[in-house]
């Protein structure tokens, strides 16, 4: 096994964390690999830019910030909490470069604009991440130096049925090293406060146990702060409307150049390139192709396609690298028993409904405690009291517990803006005076719906 130290330590500056202290040969090495770099071309937020003009931070960025707060958790258990004996539940100081590649590497199988591009062409970036760690790749030569069975162990960890708990806890839970870093982060880079909350308390009263990770009692303002911030964080930045208006964009005009290619003739299938016909044409794609797509590949080829001849796919692209986003509306009971009239209207003013309309939802669970008869059960967050004994958070929290369970929702039906500015005649006069006087509405008590 080799778990060469480095002769100096080097150091990443970051506005978060202030530094990345990398200290490992693996560590400097996987950041070196081809794979990690391309995390420098694949956005955190997508296309969360158009809405906030600072948000242009990527996934790399996450991933080493990520591994900071492994490098700063393991150092404090591994001088405060490490195993003295046999099963005693503390920290095996041994599984410290694990966590590290884990955390570092939790990411690294994030496709192009990450989650759009997942819903529109099946992929699943956790087993990409996966494949990547344990496929013919520079990041698992890498790993194989430190042990033959290390790349396994790694994507066992990102799995989550790596048998330490406290590990998997570290790197996958309702508050690991990948949700710390992402809301600090993302808050810092949105310019918006939502997600800030005390690190540094949290870090401090975190414990190893038994069952996992759990919490010191004086920690626990800390840590709902932190529940509370992400809570915020995705009703104010993660379901903006207009951001989501620009993803339906982004997904609609992909899937009208992947029909496009389909319906042609082999000689007409130029206009969407080599790097993206083992994608389009639906075939399983490989760690080597999959690799070669970021964020710069499908922004060459968006610019490319303003000029094609297909008016939609022509004029989607112009909306999208102009920022046109399709605009919104809540539904709700009010507005349900109006969007079929809706998307008529739609296609009345000249659009066709298909590309130019989109009934999006947007959900999130902020915190729930633990559920064995449900699909995905919550690892629950848990403290320490002083007598031993452990509580959930939400038993402590009235806070929390107001929120414990109460999915965030918002779902919205998105058209084309310009659309307003048409007459329509008198088929649709009663529907449209209708549909204009609740945008207006809608627009006054929807947070930021311009921005």
């Amino acid at each position: 096994m080799i778990l060469e130290k480095l002769q100096n330590e080097k150091v990443l500056r970051d506005p978060i964390h202030n530094f990345i202290h990398v200290q490992d040969r693996v560590i400097l090495d996987l950041i070196n690999t081809s794979e990690f770099q391309r995390l420098r071309r694949v956005q955190q937020l997508g296309i969360s830019a158009t809405v906030f003009h600072g948000a242009e931070h990527s996934r790399f960025g996450h991933s080493v910030g990520a591994y900071e707060i492994a490098r700063r958790i393991t150092e404090h258990f591994g001088q405060y909490y490490a195993s003295k004996k046999l099963d005693d539940g503390l920290w095996q100081t041994d599984e410290r470069l694990l966590t590290l590649t884990a955390a570092l590497l939790h990411d690294i199988g994030h496709g192009a604009f990450s989650h759009t591009f997942e819903h529109l062409f099946n992929t699943d970036h956790e087993a990409m991440t996966r494949a990547i760690i344990t496929g013919p790749t520079e990041i698992n030569a890498v790993l194989s130096k430190v042990s033959p069975d290390f790349p396994n162990k790694v994507a066992s960890v990102i799995a989550k049925t790596y048998p330490n708990q406290q590990v998997v806890q570290l790197i996958s839970s309702q508050l690991d090293v990948d949700r710390m870093d992402y809301l600090l982060r993302d808050a810092y880079y949105t310019g918006t406060k939502y997600g800030e909350f005390d690190i540094d308390r949290i870090l401090r009263t975190m414990r190893p146990t038994h069952s996992g990770i759990a919490f010191d009692i004086a920690g626990m303002h800390a840590v709902e702060d932190y529940v509370v911030s992400r809570y915020q964080m995705y009703l104010q930045v993660y379901f903006h409307p207009v951001s989501r208006g620009m993803e339906v964009l982004l997904e609609h005009l992909l899937h009208r150049a992947k029909v496009l290619y389909l319906d042609s003739h082999t000689n007409e299938r130029n206009f969407v390139g080599p790097l993206l016909q083992p994608l389009f044409s639906g075939q399983t794609l490989s760690v080597g192709d999959y690799l070669k797509l970021d964020d710069n590949v499908f922004m060459t080829y968006i610019s490319m396609w303003r000029e094609h001849p297909d008016a939609i796919l022509s004029d989607l692209s112009q909306r999208f690298l102009n920022r046109k986003p399709l605009k919104s509306i809540v539904m709700d009971d009010n507005t349900e028993p109006l969007i079929d009239n809706l998307e008529k209207l739609v296609a009345y003013t000249g659009y066709n409904p298909h590309y130019y309309t989109a009934r999006n939802k947007a959900f999130d669970l902020p915190y729930d405690d633990y559920n064995p008869n449900v699909a995905k059960p919550r690892t629950q967050i848990d403290f320490l009291l002083g007598d031993g004994t452990h509580r959930e958070l939400s038993k402590l929290s009235p806070l929390v517990a107001a929120i414990k369970g109460q999915v965030s929702f918002d779902k919205r039906f998105f058209f084309p803006k310009d659309m307003l500015s048409i007459e329509p005649d008198e088929l649709f006069a009663d529907t449209f005076k209708e549909f204009r006087s609740y945008i207006h509405n809608n627009a006054l008590t929807t947070p930021n719906p311009e921005s």
